[in-house]
């Protein structure tokens, strides 16, 4: 079976009632789990796990500073977002100590990798499909993500 094949099951899992489903085919046994949450399992030795969420404590904002954030926040009505592919980890450089793929204020253009999805193991290249400049990040690094999650918010050039 196919990483297609895998992705497909496990959206059909997803979107079912159903609560558990194994395969077996060529000797590799394959389960998908449906857990009580929206996040599934896939079993057979390889388990998606959440990364903790580490989130700093913040003061409660002030009024004038949310207005004035208010002001700035772009306008979404023509913003093109950029979702995950497939469930797995998004990460926003290639490894410890590496550059960024894109930060807040870059261009992209069509082919040029955005970010990476770890899933199963294997580290997936992201790669924007429009031209424009990134106006938000919308996941942290190191947290995991669904299928069709929303990653990045594009302003079209």
């Amino acid at each position: 079976m196919d990483f297609k094949q895998i992705q497909e099951l496990i959206k059909i899992v997803n979107k079912s009632n159903i609560g558990e489903v194994t395969i077996e085919e060529n000797g590799q046994k394959i389960t998908i789990k449906q857990k009580k949450d929206p996040q599934p399992i896939i079993a057979s030795g390889m388990t998606m796990a959440a990364a903790p969420a580490v989130q700093a404590a913040m003061p409660a904002p002030v009024a004038a500073p949310a207005a004035a954030e208010a002001k700035a926040a772009p306008k979404t009505d023509n913003l093109i977002t950029i979702k995950s592919p497939m469930i797995g980890t998004f990460y926003r450089q290639a490894g410890p100590g590496k550059p960024i793929f894109v930060n807040v204020g870059d261009e992209v253009t069509p082919g040029k990798t955005v970010c990476i999805i770890e899933a199963m193991k294997l580290f997936n290249e992201i790669e924007s499909e429009v031209k424009g400049r990134i106006v938000k990040v919308l996941v942290e690094d190191a947290s995991p993500v669904e299928y069709d999650q929303p990653l990045f918010l594009v302003e079209p050039a």
